[in-house]
């Protein structure tokens, strides 16, 4: 069978950024599983597995606007030290859960500290930045009607 929309794939991968650093990888534990085609992967990833099969190898290079995309100026902010309840102590590099005016929870990272105002970040930590994969296909099966009910592989 080959990847398409509605089937459930397998992979082992290694991720990459453009000077090689390795930032995340599947080996030495349990392959990733995903129904393809309901946006469960970046689009780039997504589309260069696209009528791949098991057994297959691939490199993938990605620009940042088919992984993360480029960060977003708007989703960096300034707030009030008021708003970390219960932190004592606010460093840059911290991460937090927040949520979104929609009430979405997402992450932000502090990345300045001046008195009373934090500057804050909630792009995704690996917007703009290139990403390199190698994905090693595991197995590929159609996803059943239950998967694809709920968009995404059980």
């Amino acid at each position: 069978m080959l990847i398409g929309d509605n089937a459930v794939v397998s992979i082992h991968y290694t991720l990459t950024d453009a000077e090689g650093n390795q930032l995340d990888s599947s080996q030495g534990s349990e392959p990733l599983v995903y129904l393809h085609g309901n946006g469960n992967l970046i689009p780039g990833l997504e589309n260069a597995l696209v009528g791949k099969a098991s057994g297959d190898e691939l490199n993938v290079a990605l620009a940042p606007a088919d992984g993360y995309g480029e960060p977003l100026p708007q989703l960096v902010q300034e707030v009030d030290r008021s708003i970390f309840q219960g932190v004592e102590s606010i460093e840059p590099g911290m991460a937090f859960q927040s949520q979104d005016p929609q009430g979405n929870a997402q992450r932000v990272v502090v990345t300045a500290v001046e008195g009373d105002t934090i500057t804050i970040d909630a792009n995704h930590p690996l917007a703009g930045v290139e990403l390199h994969f190698e994905v090693q296909v595991v197995d590929v099966r159609p996803g059943t009607d239950e998967e694809i009910a709920h968009g995404h592989a059980h």
